[in-house]
């Protein structure tokens, strides 16, 4: 038996760079951390040959072609198992299909991968779960989303994730002070808005529209270097000013990003004394992220008194396996 654990992404700056139609004629970046909220994948042995999925269903099927869940069967396919296996999963958050904005199908695919390699005997670096992610959800499946996800549950942590004309990805750790961090985490905060959505829904559009939208895409890539610079130089004011400010940039690239529900919350937000805020993934819906300073934090749940608050750490490490266990 063996379980991996992979955590869910939160992205502050520069989504939308990193879509393959923007970072072939510039460099795309963004800034994005992981936390404590993780998706477990449990692969183990079965006596017959059939292959059992459980998720939010169940799958029991005799050939891989026959699996229903995508990126399960071209998890398995990438990896080279054909039968007698069992995969199950939970989740800390919400399904990861529920369009959260926390790169929950990434964090899925990515933890598969792991414990596949992982039953099959192999240690699998983060580069190459990134990687293999990317090919079977972008080049595979032909969905319409970028390349940050992938790499931020792979490597996990804060990172300054840079997308190169080339396709290759490079990824620098944002070092900053511990202190910085914990008054950071204290004044995040985070709300389910109980709008669900999918991001290809919000991605097929601002897909369609990058090349009209670069010039705003160009100022989002540079607001993550001046994100990077205020966490360095503890200036968290500045970074939830800059998280409003790409919010503000990141509504102009596709029309279902925002609504009219997501604007009264952030409104109220803002009215209550939040610096900034964004909603995270794609958009839509999901969970509303916003920065504010201890003595506003208050106020600030009140008036959003409605909506779901989920309490988080940041976490530094990626997809690991956690348990293994051979009984033979």
């Amino acid at each position: 038996m063996i379980i991996s654990k992979t955590p869910f992404r939160m992205s502050f700056v520069g989504g939308g760079s990193d879509l393959k139609d923007y970072y072939q004629h510039s460099p795309g970046a963004v800034v994005s951390t992981t936390i404590n909220k993780h998706v477990y994948v449990t692969v183990n042995k079965r006596f017959v040959d059939n292959i059992k999925i459980g998720y939010s269903q169940t799958e029991d099927v005799k050939d891989v072609k026959d699996i229903k869940h995508n990126l399960v069967r071209e998890s398995l396919k990438a990896v080279g198992i054909k039968k007698g296996i069992d995969i199950s999963y939970l989740s800390d958050m919400l399904s990861t299909n529920e369009g959260s904005g926390l790169g929950g199908s990434s964090s899925f695919l990515v933890g598969t991968l792991n414990a596949l390699h992982a039953y099959k005997g192999r240690h699998t670096a983060s580069k190459a779960l990134a990687e293999k992610a990317c090919e079977i959800e972008i080049e595979k499946l032909g969905n319409p989303i970028g390349k940050q996800d992938q790499y931020a549950a792979a490597f996990g942590g804060f990172n300054h994730i840079i997308f190169k004309e080339d396709g290759s990805v490079i990824v620098n750790p944002i070092i900053f002070k511990n202190s910085t961090k914990q008054k950071l985490t204290n004044n995040l905060l985070l709300f389910y808005t109980g709008i669900n959505t999918t991001s290809s829904s919000v991605l097929g559009e601002q897909k369609e529209k990058t090349t009209g939208n670069k010039k705003i895409i160009d100022k989002m890539v540079e607001l993550t270097y001046d994100v990077k610079k205020a966490l360095e130089n503890n200036d968290l004011t500045q970074f939830g000013n800059l998280l409003g400010t790409n919010w503000e940039y990141k509504k102009k690239l596709a029309s279902k990003i925002s609504n009219s529900a997501i604007d009264c919350y952030y409104e109220k937000a803002k009215g209550a004394g939040a610096l900034g805020g964004k909603i995270l993934g794609s958009g839509g819906g999901g969970f509303l992220l916003v920065y504010c300073e201890k003595e506003n934090q208050q106020e600030v749940r009140n008036a959003l008194s409605d909506l779901r608050e989920a309490k988080f750490k940041f976490e530094q490490e990626g997809s690991k396996i956690i348990y293994v266990y051979d009984p033979e």
